[in-house]
C-alpha cells in the first residue's frame, strides 16, 4: 500500500473549506466544479466542487461537495492528524485552524513528551496536532 488520503465530504462549502486550509497549510490547490462536467447536475449544484485536491510538503488532502439532496452528517469518527515539527509550527497551524471552530482539547504539554491539541474547525473537520519534543 503506498499511502492513504483523508477525504472530506462538505455541504456546498468545500470551496471556502479547502481555500482555508490553503491558506494555512500552504501547497498547490487544483478545484473541479461539476458544471466544468459532463454530468447533469441541478442548477444550484453547478458551481459545488465535483473533486479538490491539496497538495502540501508531502500531504495530500482530497475533497468535494454532496448533491443538495444528500446532506453530510459531520461526526467525530475521523480526525486530520498533523505532527508538527516545532512549536511555532504547531502554535500557528492550531491557532489559525481554531479561527471560528471549537477547541476541544487546547494545546498543552502531556506526559508521553509532546505538545497536542484537539480542535474541529468552522466546516465541522476535526483536527489533532502533535509535536515530539527532541530527546535529551
Amino acid at each position: 500500500m503506498k499511502d492513504i488520503t483523508p477525504y472530506l465530504t462538505f455541504n456546498g462549502t468545500c470551496r471556502q473549506a479547502m481555500t482555508f486550509y490553503k491558506d494555512i497549510l500552504g501547497g498547490d490547490l487544483e478545484l473541479m466544479d461539476f458544471a466544468s462536467s459532463p454530468m447533469d447536475v441541478p442548477d444550484e449544484a453547478k458551481n459545488y466542487i465535483m473533486h479538490a485536491i491539496l497538495t502540501s510538503n508531502g500531504v495530500t488532502l482530497m475533497a468535494s461537495d454532496t448533491m443538495p439532496n444528500q446532506p453530510v452528517t459531520n461526526g467525530n469518527s475521523v480526525s486530520l492528524s498533523i505532527n508538527c515539527q516545532s512549536t511555532d509550527e504547531i502554535n500557528h497551524l492550531f491557532n489559525s485552524l481554531s479561527d471560528g471552530g471549537q477547541i476541544t482539547m487546547p494545546l498543552e504539554d502531556t506526559f508521553w513528551g509532546s505538545r497536542f491539541g484537539m480542535l474541529t474547525d468552522k466546516f465541522g473537520t476535526c483536527w489533532m496536532f502533535n509535536y515530539d519534543y527532541p530527546q535529551a
